[in-house]
């Protein structure tokens, strides 16, 4: 009756829920670190990329990464106009080539 009594009591211990609670969270971080690694705007990754964020509209965002920097820039959401003087002329050749004259 004495043992009966022992292996009710391992059954409703409370620490054993706390063990598989600590395993799924331990899965759930390797899940999250895996979709982070994945990502291509994560500091581990070594590519060169360009990402467009809403393409052709007003509140169009890029950002760019080259090596270590990481450039952000936002549409005005006024296309085609600025600040900007004509600085030049730019030709195209008949070979496909360039040729910037200026003014």
């Amino acid at each position: 009756m004495s043992l009966r009594l022992l292996e009710e009591a391992e059954a409703d211990d409370p620490i054993l829920s706390v063990v598989n609670l600590i395993d799924v969270f331990l899965v759930i971080i390797a899940a999250l670190l895996l979709a982070v690694a994945n990502n291509p705007v994560s500091p581990f990754t070594q590519e060169d990329f360009t990402l467009i964020k809403n393409p052709g509209q007003a509140n169009m965002e890029i950002l760019i990464k080259q090596g270590e920097t990481l450039e952000h820039y936002t549409a005005s959401g006024e296309i085609g106009e600025g600040e900007g003087a004509r600085a030049g002329i730019a030709y195209r050749l008949q070979d496909g080539s360039m040729i910037y004259v200026p003014e």
